[in-house]
């Protein structure tokens, strides 16, 4: 049986505008745009199970589009765990500890911060795609958790990671099943 996977990134947040190691609220213009969404009837859920990360961003995202309700957090859909970077942006750390940065973004199984490698966050998502119970799953997922599971479902090297740039509030679909994936990139959502 097939598993239907809808990923919906985030609306934009000052984290995300900042690259900022952080999930913080959403901009009144990302919540804004996220109602807009839902009062457009863009984003279709009925039928499906609805999974959000538990970041304040995906969870504020999936209150504005009008899924908080059916929306269940996950622990394995969390953002990558930054370690001592939590809270800083990326070119405040990249001043402070440039070889940290340089190797971080060059070898997907370090993690210099001290938090999780880009590597054990790919195997931790990919173990939640791999146990998807036939049927269709929306979920509203950090960037990097949808970079994770596309990494992860196509079988590709963990370094192509960073070359995925998931836009806010785009959608990516997944079809298939353990071992055998079939994907449909960046359909903006509220567009047709």
């Amino acid at each position: 049986m097939t598993v239907r996977l809808t990923l919906v990134a985030p609306a934009m947040n000052t984290a995300l505008r900042e690259a900022r190691f952080d999930d913080g609220p959403l901009e009144p213009a990302g919540r804004a745009a996220a109602a807009a969404v839902a009062a457009a009837g863009a984003l279709r859920t009925e039928g499906a199970r609805v999974r959000v990360s538990p970041s304040v961003r995906c969870r504020e995202t999936a209150d504005a589009l009008g899924l908080g309700g059916a929306a269940e957090p996950r622990e394995a859909l969390a953002g990558c765990a930054m370690g001592r970077w939590r809270g800083l942006r990326l070119d405040e750390v990249a001043a402070a500890e440039g070889p940290a940065v340089a190797a971080w973004l060059a070898d997907p199984a370090a993690a210099p911060h001290g938090g999780e490698s880009l590597r054990a966050l790919r195997e931790r998502v990919g173990a939640w795609v791999e146990r998807l119970e036939p049927g269709w799953v929306v979920a509203v997922v950090e960037p990097d958790v949808l970079r994770a599971v596309v990494v992860h479902a196509l079988g590709l090297d963990d370094a192509v990671l960073w070359r995925l740039d998931p836009r806010p509030l785009s959608v990516t679909h997944l079809t298939g099943r353990a071992g055998r994936w079939n994907l449909r990139l960046g359909e903006p959502l509220g567009r047709g």
